[in-house]
């Protein structure tokens, strides 16, 4: 059946923009007592909040000593004292305890569909893409008052699967969708090339990643084949690398010769691209219990983070592909009406986000669960902190730091969020 055409008149897009909270700036410690109150507690208990961000865990993070100040860490690795990776640890927990101070900044409610894919800017860092379940797509630079750029969809059918921008020309975007396309566009909704397409209603794509070393564009489908193309469009290989379908496709940013898919299927698979020649020939296959929404590669390469449909996130370690992983329990259980909940890390720490959808059967729920943005340490699996606004309750599915790491753009439902410092905020 064709895809219904949007009808003339639509919403106009809504950008609102928060204003900022004048509470303090600076929050004290909390005393034992204190973090009680604001509910730090163990499973079991309920919780209370004040109007700001959710600050379960912070009872454990305390500004470091002295003797661990950046500083001081950063005069002693220039002397050749101190270790890179301590000195990267000092930068992790003071980025950590800043996230108290992270409120939402700006908001926008542009579609008429739920938001469904997510990408920043990779050299503007106050400028991202949304894509839409109508095929909506807005470009968003939120640090000017100018009007976003809006570009139209289909309507139903059109959902926007993926999203990325073209690495060798950042005017331009890529996108997959279900209307059975994955195609390069510019900021007009001019589609540029066309990579893959199908002439039925009845396959569509539904991941897409892109390459700007190996110059190549991959994209999964949702019978479990993937597409390999270079940047002229010229196809590489079309091979069903899984039975179901392909929920996300990941290229690793350090070795891009390195694939890993992800499937409803119940498996990741790890591939090396100068090596496919069917659908055996992957270097792992990583089974899952419950089907899988996305398998994301560590900044530096070295980790993989996978994200199931269910209640479990997990940590595989480049070196021991066939090692158990590390497993860190988490509610984020998939629902139909609702765009498909993914971790994802941080561009400069190992730090996992995630959005958290309360489960009444998840063993450590308690009455009282919030639908927060747990942040969890990458090496150790601990939560140590968690997002959250009152006014913004929803669930949320995606999120994403910018290149620079100081602000996060989330999608929930309809919305999309901005969170940054409360002091950057006031100085804009």
């Amino acid at each position: 059946m064709a895809p219904r055409k949007r009808p003339g008149s639509r919403k106009p897009p809504e950008v609102v923009v928060c204003p900022t909270s004048k509470r303090s700036r600076s929050p004290p410690e909390l005393e034992p007592e204190e973090a009680e109150e604001l509910g730090v507690k163990g499973p079991g208990s309920s919780r209370r909040f004040d109007s700001g961000c959710l600050w379960a865990g912070l009872a454990s993070l305390r500004v470091p000593p002295p003797g661990r100040s950046i500083v001081r860490a950063l005069h002693h690795h220039k002397l050749g004292k101190a270790a890179w990776p301590s000195l990267q640890q000092c930068l992790q927990q003071s980025f950590v305890h800043s996230l108290a101070s992270y409120r939402i900044l700006h908001k926008a409610a542009p579609f008429d569909r739920r938001a469904t894919s997510l990408a920043w800017h990779p050299t503007h860092p106050s400028t991202l893409a949304v894509g839409s379940k109508g095929g909506d797509i807005i470009i968003w630079n939120f640090g000017i008052k100018d009007k976003p750029t809006f570009i139209e969809g289909i309507g139903a059918g059109g959902v926007i699967t993926a999203l990325k921008f073209n690495p060798l020309n950042t005017n331009q975007f890529f996108t997959s969708s279900m209307d059975g396309k994955t195609r390069l566009q510019d900021f007009q909704g001019n589609t540029i090339r066309l990579f893959a397409s199908y002439s039925t209603y009845n396959f569509w794509f539904c991941s897409m990643d892109v390459s700007a070393k190996s110059r190549v564009v991959v994209t999964g489908d949702n019978v479990g084949h993937v597409l390999l193309l270079n940047m002229d469009g010229r196809e590489l290989w079309n091979l069903r690398m899984h039975k179901k379908k392909v929920t996300h496709v990941a290229l690793n940013p350090c070795c891009d010769w390195l694939l890993a898919t992800a499937s409803v299927d119940q498996t990741v698979k790890i591939w090396d691209l100068r090596q496919v020649k069917g659908k055996s020939s992957f270097l792992y296959s990583l089974p899952h219990k419950h089907p899988i929404n996305a398998a994301h590669f560590s900044p530096d390469g070295a980790q993989l983070l996978t994200t199931d449909q269910k209640s479990e996130i997990r940590v595989y370690s480049a070196s021991e592909w066939d090692c158990p992983p590390s497993l860190i329990p988490h509610p984020h259980r998939h629902f139909q009406h609702l765009t498909p909940i993914k971790a994802a890390w941080h561009p400069r720490f190992n730090l996992i986000f995630v959005g958290r959808y309360p489960d009444p059967n998840f063993r450590s729920c308690t009455p009282y669960d919030l639908r927060t943005i747990d942040v969890f340490d990458g090496s150790s699996g601990k939560l140590i902190h968690q997002l959250y606004d009152p006014e913004s309750s929803g669930i949320i599915s995606l999120n994403e730091f910018n290149p620079m790491g100081d602000t996060l753009a989330s999608v929930m439902g309809y919305h999309i969020l901005v969170w940054s410092q409360e002091e950057a905020g006031m100085r804009k």
